[in-house]
């Protein structure tokens, strides 16, 4: 391996994280309104939408993602690896995007088979996009120090994106679609399409991969995957990946019925009227008509104002909790502190458990610290994913990057998967009907129950799984200074041929 000037700078941190915060507007649309879009836009029964969701996510993570990780491990072009995938998928995640929101009449039998062609499609073209972004992290620079740094910078672009879509989403939605969500939906991913397509593109022109696989280096798919068999934070990390995915789209998906039918409305209606939201609206469109233009297009029902200011508070607290990451990390070391914080933010959401649909209060506090703790574990994951491609290379004097990311990435999608289906699925276990007013009380409860108790098992079990996780903060250390000796003796002696 050989390496340049280890030191990124703020341009670059910006111009990669642009990158995420693109794919990002697609993803968290996909883990927080995609059963919602299939059961209450389109009108795909909901069964049907969990086993489309369920099985077409199975395939992206463990066959798309692998046979894309052996690819790009393999890719050779003047501009690297992993960035020509970031170009060449641009325009197709977007054109993609928009096909996987839009609403055509074709019949029952006609709308599954489109939702089913155009989510295999997009799941296909994510991966072709997110798996080369993701592994260009590990090669952008081999400081620890600076990807910890890296991911910081990523993540408060993630939860820019989180926030425009937890937030803003379903206003847009109103705004684009003139009331025809429908129509909204459509018009909302032609705008993200154009802006991520952009950003992307910026992410193409501002990076430079500088670890560099070294010209003699000649691994088979049989030797990547044998490395990967014996390392055993690999296999740690990739069970953590599952059950942290798991527990986002279980709870991300739950959370806009647990406001719309477990909340009390005039509690929630209450809480706005205190904290002066209505006002806040009603001032801002008393300016805008004031100045002839149109009035902003805020849902008018307590539940989905109420969900939105839930989800603005635990998005800005987890961009709060991000910039305390990198100096736990750097002090405590990544496993401890991604550990320690996910166990916090898992007791919150456990509190979810004992709370009535008037505690509107608490909810909002508690999902306002749940935001805090995971924030600080965010950035870490995909650092420490970076620091175990440095292991296996250490290890095995072989560095296979994407392979160890696609293995990642197969963990995110089996685990967005299972929890994206399990949305659709404990709906229809428990007897939802689409589009009613009310729900059951059994159904109520099993929406209780998924935000709280149910998501909370994937976070236990990952803490639990830590425990066996081998890179500790002197380990970190050693890993690096090793490597960095290791690099510069072959820099050295390519220099002097």
């Amino acid at each position: 391996m050989t390496s340049t000037s280890e030191k990124l700078s703020v341009g670059e941190k910006i111009g990669y994280s642009l990158g995420d915060l693109a794919a990002n507007l697609i993803f968290q649309t996909l883990v927080t309104f995609l059963a919602f879009f299939y059961t209450d836009v389109y009108r795909i029964p909901a069964d049907v939408a969990a086993t489309i969701i369920f099985v077409v996510g199975l395939i992206g993570a463990f066959v798309f993602t692998p046979v894309m990780g052996f690819v790009a491990d393999r890719t050779r072009s003047r501009w690297g690896k992993f960035r020509p995938w970031i170009l060449w998928t641009a325009v197709p995640f977007g054109v993609l995007s928009m096909l996987a929101f839009s609403t055509p009449h074709l019949g029952e039998y006609g709308k599954v088979a489109y939702a089913l062609a155009t989510y295999t499609l997009l799941v296909l073209i994510y991966i072709a996009n997110n798996l080369p972004y993701s592994a260009l992290s590990g090669v952008l620079t081999g400081s620890m120090d600076q990807r910890n740094s890296l991911s910081s910078f990523r993540f408060v672009a993630v939860m820019i994106a989180q926030f425009i879509i937890q937030v803003l989403l379903l206003p847009l939605v109103l705004i684009l679609g003139g009331g025809d969500k429908a129509v909204g939906f459509r018009n909302t991913m032609v705008v993200f399409a154009i802006i991520g397509t952009i950003f992307f593109l910026i992410t193409f022109f501002t990076t430079r991969e500088r670890v560099v696989q070294a010209s003699e280096q000649r691994s088979s798919i049989r030797e990547d995957l044998a490395d990967l068999a014996r390392n055993r934070p690999w296999l740690v990390m990739l069970a953590l990946t599952i059950l942290v995915f798991i527990n986002l789209a279980l709870k991300g998906g739950m959370y806009v019925y647990y406001f719309k039918y477990y909340m009390d409305g005039a509690q929630l209606a209450h809480f706005l009227d205190v904290i002066g939201f209505d006002r806040m609206i009603d001032g801002l469109n008393h300016t805008l008509t004031g100045m002839g233009l149109a009035r902003f297009q805020w849902p008018k029902d307590p539940p989905t104002s109420a969900f939105s200011l839930f989800n603005a508070g635990g998005i800005i607290f987890m961009i709060v909790g991000i910039g305390f990451s990198r100096r736990l990390a750097d002090r405590f070391g990544k496993r401890d502190t991604f550990g320690g914080a996910l166990f916090l933010s898992t007791l919150c959401l456990l509190a979810f458990w004992f709370y009535p649909p008037t505690a509107v209060w608490l909810v909002m506090v508690s999902y306002i610290l749940h935001g805090f703790f995971y924030g600080i574990t965010t950035p870490l994951l995909w650092a420490m994913i970076a620091d175990v491609a440095d292991y296996s290379e250490w290890k095995n004097n072989r560095r296979a990057t994407a392979i160890i990311f696609s293995a990642m990435l197969c963990g995110l999608k089996a685990g967005l998967s299972v929890g994206g289906a399990l949305v659709a699925g404990i709906l229809a276990a428990y007897g939802y009907e689409a589009g009613a007013a009310t729900q059951a009380p059994h159904v109520v409860e099993g929406i209780r129950l998924s935000v709280s108790l149910y998501c909370s098992i994937p976070f236990l079990l990952g803490v639990a799984l830590l425990f066996f996780y081998e890179i500790d903060k002197p380990m970190e250390v050693r890993i690096e200074r090793e490597l960095g000796d290791r690099r510069a003796a072959v820099a050295a002696s390519a220099a002097a041929l």
